[in-house]
């Protein structure tokens, strides 16, 4: 079992999970150096576009996430009321001690964010790809791109579970941002690419951690140890990022 981290006391001010929120913090400043160094860039493309505004969007994502959804949920106390129906679809779904954690609607504008992150790094793989792939595949996963996000998206408003949050960034990830960027690697070797397959290798390294709760104790939690590898799956998305907005596949 996961000991809760204890409080600290800075300047009288009280911070819950203080750790978790630093490596919180530590994910959204990788993300907003990125976002400033990428709007410097002089070529402009859809996929600059996408990449520019991921990083924007996940570094606000991050950020609430942890100085909202961490450590200083205390004073944003406000309980969702789900109906019994809801409970009862949901726990069938993901199981009972999931649907019992649903709780604080705080935790949704972090959520939220970070789902729209994930959506625009897809069209942005999506876009890289186009010239490499059929019209009619790139216009169907455009297009399923937006229903998967507001799919996802009601769904979480509406139960407020972050089971559907993970979900969607392991379908964004794992399935639409690794396998057209395998794609364009195999076609072209294309250096931006090999390092998106690098960050999806860290983001699932973070993603295995928080779901078998592997800590190494109270003060380096799993949450602590998935933001750290979220840190790097940022920096390699970053590196990649540079070398695909002025790919000669985009000129």
């Amino acid at each position: 079992m996961i000991l809760p981290q204890p409080s600290i006391e800075l300047f009288t001010i009280r911070i819950d999970e203080p750790i978790t929120t630093l490596t919180d913090v530590i994910v959204s400043i990788v993300c907003f150096y990125s976002f400033y160094s990428l709007s410097k860039f002089q070529v402009k493309n859809r996929v600059h576009l996408y990449l520019k505004y991921y990083f924007l969007s996940m570094g606000v994502a991050t950020f609430i996430g942890g100085i909202v959804g961490h450590g200083f949920l205390y004073l944003f106390d406000a309980q969702w009321q789900l109906s019994p129906k809801v409970i009862d679809t949901v726990s069938r779904i993901v199981g009972e001690n999931k649907t019992n954690a649903a709780a604080n609607p705080w935790k949704l504008p972090g959520w939220l964010t970070s789902m729209f992150s994930v959506a625009l790094v897809e069209r942005a793989s999506i876009e890289f790809a186009r010239p490499l792939v059929k019209t009619k595949v790139a216009r169907f996963f455009s297009r399923l791109n937006i229903v998967e996000l507001l799919t996802f998206v009601t769904i979480t408003f509406s139960t407020l579970n972050f089971f559907f949050v993970e979900v969607h960034t392991f379908y964004g990830f794992m399935i639409i941002v690794l396998s057209f960027n395998s794609f364009v690697f195999y076609k072209t070797r294309n250096t931006g690419s090999k390092f998106f397959l690098v960050a999806v290798g860290f983001a699932a390294i973070a993603a295995l951690f928080f779901m078998n709760e592997w800590a190494i104790s109270k003060w380096y939690n799993h949450y602590d140890l998935s933001h750290t590898f979220m840190a790097f799956s940022a920096l390699f998305f970053f590196l990649g990022a540079k070398r695909i907005i002025n790919s000669s596949l985009h000129k």
